[in-house]
């Protein structure tokens, strides 16, 4: 597949492919959607590597235990596989499901000011990772912030007040006992 790919901010990361599996060309994918399986719901993918774009189809997959693995149309060959390793897999943003109303992906909080009760900057998400009990906002001091300190905030109901993505901030209660 060979269409012109959108612009690289209209794309978003939805996994990485880390090697190959077996000996017929499939490939081993850590996904970044959860379930972890979303990815699969992707039939074309844009892959990126450094300046490197390739335009794939996925031809199947499958979670096989805890790995999940991706064969590609017309890549049926161990050593061309190999050569797909490090490649993030993206996607159109336009192809993501709408959200219900409250919901958020994390690539639009990224970059959102932190605002505390007192209307203190605390700085910008950096960005998120997840841990098990919930997932946790990075924030980076920025310009005009409270002061220096990288902080780590739960991505909770209890620290996170309100998100507004048109004023590109968030409230947060910063001192509550999470």
């Amino acid at each position: 597949m060979s269409t012109t790919p959108a612009p690289a901010e209209d794309f978003i990361v939805l996994g990485k492919i880390v090697s190959v599996h077996g000996v017929k060309g499939e490939v081993k994918v850590f996904s970044f959607t959860d379930p972890i399986d979303n990815v699969l719901d992707y039939p074309r993918w844009t892959l990126r590597r450094g300046g490197e774009v390739k335009q794939v189809e996925l031809a199947g997959g499958r979670l096989q235990g805890k790995v999940l693995v991706a064969r590609l149309k017309g890549l049926d060959d161990r050593e061309v596989a190999r050569t797909y390793a490090g490649f993030e897999i993206t996607v159109a943003r336009s192809l993501l499901p709408e959200l219900d109303d409250g919901e958020f992906y994390w690539y639009q909080l990224e970059g959102l000011k932190v605002i505390d009760q007192a209307g203190q900057l605390l700085g910008k998400i950096d960005h998120l990772f997840e841990t098990g009990a919930n997932d946790v906002m990075v924030v980076k001091p920025c310009i005009d912030s409270l002061d220096d300190r990288e902080r780590l905030l739960p991505y909770t109901q209890q620290c996170v007040l309100s998100i507004s993505l048109e004023a590109g901030e968030m409230r947060v209660d910063w001192d509550a006992d999470f």
